[in-house]
């Protein structure tokens, strides 16, 4: 009789997960409040930049996310050979560019910043990006390259999951709030969903945005993730002349270029609580921050604008493994990086379950670092 899991959360980690464990022989339930993959997961953009994300004072994280990137090749063949569904992943490289004059040493310092970790990128001038991206603002002369950072479409990629977990055996709930995890001597029995009480030795807490607010749960094991919205838009290019060919950064925004001529623009970051509400606002500046970059997109038609939650920690930074109860296991707070982490989550959160061992890459992603006693000289 397999071991039996419960999972609250149907997005790309929660249904990562389920797909992992039910190969390995587990019985596993999969719980979401809405329908599957709905959430984060499907309002983002897809971006697997491991290289360009990289910041200063993450240096715990960058180990995490460029192993991440690495397994994505491979993560994405066997995902679509178990599915038999595309997951729109592209090896298109990443170019981060300066629109303006001001844009220029900012870009320099990142570039420096970068080599000075080992990352491969490159400085690109006018001719360069021109060759490359010959429909970008003509002012434009200056650009980093990114050759490993990637996408994937993340709609495309939350429907390979989803139709993976159900190959391998996983029952979904959409539409199934958990009303609250039944605990006793701080050992996890059990959740109330829709009023009724069912047995689940192990649960895995991958609820996104929403991770920090289930009941029943004592303070202590509660991770701290709070949602930051991003408001997103979508336009029509012609396929076979598309205007942008690689994923393109400005100070501002982001334009990710898909396979079937979408081109999705985003994000904005804002503190709004639960709030999914589209702006004036934050659709103008999507807009006109494209058009600066990106002259052409005028005449295209506007195809879609959504808005998303990021699941935030208190130190942007996932958090894995140990809840500091017995039988809640954490995956979530993946802020940015959702789709990026996707591959190494799932085994990383899998391979706990059942070693009981957290591997040593995630370890500085625990709960403890929250706690006091976790500051160490």
């Amino acid at each position: 009789m397999p071991v039996s899991v419960s999972i609250i959360g149907a997005g790309v980690a929660g249904l990562g997960i389920a797909w992992q464990l039910a190969q390995q022989g587990y019985a596993v339930k999969v719980f979401d409040q809405g329908a599957v993959g709905q959430g984060a997961s499907w309002a983002a953009a897809g971006m697997l930049a491991a290289v360009l994300e990289a910041e200063p004072g993450e240096d715990a994280l960058l180990p995490f996310v460029l192993e991440a990137q690495a397994l994505w090749p491979e993560y994405a063949r066997s995902l679509e050979a178990y599915s038999g569904l595309a997951v729109g992943y592209r090896e298109t490289g990443t170019l981060s560019i300066a629109p303006l004059r001001d844009d220029v040493g900012v870009l320099q310092q990142r570039l420096s910043f970068l080599q000075q970790r080992g990352l491969p990128v490159r400085w690109l001038d006018r001719a360069d990006l021109k060759a490359r991206e010959p429909f970008l603002a003509p002012r434009i002369a200056h650009a980093l390259y990114s050759p490993h950072d990637h996408q994937v479409d993340n709609r495309a990629l939350v429907q390979a999951l989803h139709q993976a977990a159900l190959k391998a055996g996983v029952e979904i709930f959409p539409h199934h709030k958990i009303d609250r995890i039944i605990l006793e001597n701080n050992r996890v029995q059990g959740m109330v969903v829709k009023g009724e009480a069912l047995a689940a030795p192990c649960v895995v807490l991958a609820a996104g945005a929403w991770s920090g607010s289930i009941a029943g749960l004592p303070a202590h094991a509660l991770p701290p993730v709070f949602p930051m919205k991003g408001q997103l838009l979508a336009l029509q290019m012609e396929v076979r002349q598309p205007l942008l060919r690689h994923v393109v950064w400005t100070p501002q925004v982001y334009l990710v270029p898909r396979c079937d001529g979408r081109l999705v623009v985003g994000a904005t970051m804002e503190d709004k609580g639960f709030d999914t509400g589209l702006t004036a606002g934050g659709l103008l500046h999507l807009l006109r921050e494209t058009w600066e970059v990106l002259p052409g997109i005028e005449e295209l038609p506007l195809l879609e604008s959504w808005a998303g939650l990021r699941p935030t920690s208190r130190d942007d930074a996932p958090i894995l493994g140990a809840s500091g109860v017995e039988g809640l296991v954490l995956a979530t707070g993946q802020h940015r990086h959702g789709i990026l982490m996707t591959p190494l989550l799932a085994k990383t959160v899998a391979d706990y379950i059942i070693s009981g061992e957290l591997a040593a890459i995630a370890t500085p992603f625990t709960m403890a670092r929250f706690s006091h006693a976790s500051h160490h000289p």
